[in-house]
């Protein structure tokens, strides 16, 4: 039996959505795997994702990502105060996942990105891998340049990432220099199903009318504009919960019911903001994209440029998206042509053979 130890950061639904696409192929090749989660994110998110896998869940979180107003918007100072709180545990946090790793008794750590763990992974002697599409070292710097204090916690960041002994480099990325070992990773998304005359059922939406899933943890809609959007003629509106206008017509989906794949598989469009997750599934889904541009986030020309690629992309000034005006976006949606460049799309079964070849004897990065 094998063991595995997997940290997930909690920024954002996309760290996790690319886990659960992992994680089923590892098992898939190696059926005596045993792997613990642990993550900031909700157990319920993933749970119906992982159902049936032999995953334990453990509450913890060893990153930050941004702290968001919303979906959108960024409180840079805010985040700033919650990195530099963690980093002020870093020697604690270390020693906590070392005794943990060890009653584990792990073979190998996976960390979405959080340096913490691939510093304790490299003081209990396990060996450590790196997945994602960009570090929180690139995501800060930034600030850095406009703020000084940020560079010491850049360079704590990167004195983690420094000790892992491979990174599993996804696309939509950064060069992620800091990491001397890489190998690049093909899209990491699964298509949904559609469940269109189920979800017409459950919430009373017209199958026959244009279907938007608007995507957003949260969205600072005033009540004006979300009775406008719903009124929209020949559309209908859909969140997945948390994110949801009760009574206002625009149909808020349990993820209990509907697996957010299967949401976005049953639409025609949908309205986001550009993340990796989002923009793997409506890849693997091919569903167009309104998007809005994200405020510091250095990240957003890189997904943009996504978006052009892979994608029928429109993009949405944030001004308009906040009005609600997004009938127009969503008409140009129309005339967009084919994507330009198709993916590769094994990125789950090359992850899981580079993790479990680690786990060999004598396996190396």
């Amino acid at each position: 039996m094998k063991k595995v130890a997997y940290y997930v950061s909690a920024h954002g639904y996309g760290h996790g959505v690319r886990t659960c696409d992992i994680l089923p192929e590892l098992v898939a090749r190696r059926p005596d795997v045993q792997m613990v989660l642990t993550t900031g994110l909700s157990v319920s998110f993933l749970e119906p994702r992982l159902k049936g896998l032999p995953v334990s869940f453990r509450a913890g979180s060893f990153d930050v990502g941004m702290i968001q107003i919303d979906s959108v918007a960024v409180d840079v100072p805010a985040t700033f105060r919650t990195v530099e709180g963690l980093f002020a545990q870093r020697t604690a946090l270390v020693d906590q996942e070392v005794c943990f790793l060890s009653e584990a008794k792990a073979d190998l750590v996976v960390a979405d990105i959080p340096s913490i763990p691939m510093e304790a992974a490299a003081k209990a002697g396990i060996p450590c891998v790196a997945v994602g599409n960009f570090g929180w070292n690139w995501i800060y710097s930034p600030f850095a340049e406009k703020d000084p204090r940020w560079w010491p916690l850049i360079e704590k960041i990167e004195e983690g990432y420094r000790k892992a002994d491979l990174l599993l480099r996804l696309p939509f990325s950064e060069p992620m220099t800091v990491f001397e070992r890489q190998v690049n990773i093909p899209l990491l998304a699964q298509p949904g199903v559609s469940r269109r005359a189920e979800l017409a059922e459950a919430t009373g939406a017209d199958p026959d009318k244009t279907w938007v899933l608007l995507s957003f943890a949260a969205l600072n809609w005033t009540d004006e504009v979300v009775r406008r959007v719903a009124g929209e003629p020949g559309y209908e509106f859909f969140t997945v919960q948390p994110l949801a206008w009760e009574g206002s017509g625009i149909h808020s989906v349990s993820r209990e019911a509907f697996s957010f794949s299967d949401v976005l598989a049953s639409s025609d469009a949908v309205i986001s903001k550009p993340g990796y997750g989002l923009l793997s599934e409506c890849i693997a889904n091919d569903k167009p994209l309104v998007y809005v541009d994200r405020q510091d986030f250095i990240e957003y020309p890189i997904l943009e440029e996504a978006i052009r690629r892979h994608l029928r992309g429109v993009h949405i000034p944030q001004e308009d998206l906040y009005a609600g005006c997004v009938r127009p976006y969503l008409e140009r949606l129309e005339e967009c042509p084919p994507p330009a460049e198709p993916m590769e799309r094994d990125g789950g079964q090359r992850v899981a053979g580079e993790l479990l070849r680690l786990m060999e004897p004598g396996g190396s990065p």
